[in-house]
């Protein structure tokens, strides 16, 4: 199984990972002006109100930009690794990884599809499940 390095999870936030483990990619919205947004906090910053629930994602958007980190060279990380901008059809920015596709095929615009794939979270060891990107079928 893979690693990843776990995430710092907040009551703000706890919905999001929760939300992963059950495959669905949640976004935060304010349940007064009903504004999304990414990534999860307390306060609207459209309205100021700390009201809010989610919605669920569909998973499809497009690659708004991309890099390859190289360095440091990470040993849990397998390499090409694409850190991705992906814009969801909802409206919001995302930031994942994009798999399953050679670098050089990547253009800002590509349609992509999430999946949801489990690592093992470093240092406690526990099952994480992460959102990941694709070049949607």
């Amino acid at each position: 199984m893979s690693h990843r390095l776990a995430p710092s999870i907040s009551p703000d936030t706890e919905f999001f990972w929760s939300g992963l483990k059950e495959h669905e990619l949640r976004i935060q919205r304010c349940t007064d002006c009903k504004t999304l947004r990414v990534p999860p906090r307390p306060m609207c910053g459209t309205c100021q109100s700390l009201n809010w629930d989610y919605v669920v994602s569909s998973g499809h958007g497009t690659v708004y930009s991309h890099i390859m980190p190289q360095y440091p060279p990470l040993p849990f990380l397998q390499y090409p690794y694409v850190v991705a901008l992906i814009e969801l059809d909802e409206g919001v920015r995302l930031v994942s990884n994009l798999c399953d596709i050679t670098p050089e095929d990547i253009t800002a615009g590509l349609p992509v599809e999430v999946f949801y794939e489990t690592f093992e979270a470093l240092p406690s060891g526990d099952e994480l499940v992460l959102h990941q990107f694709r070049p949607a079928s």
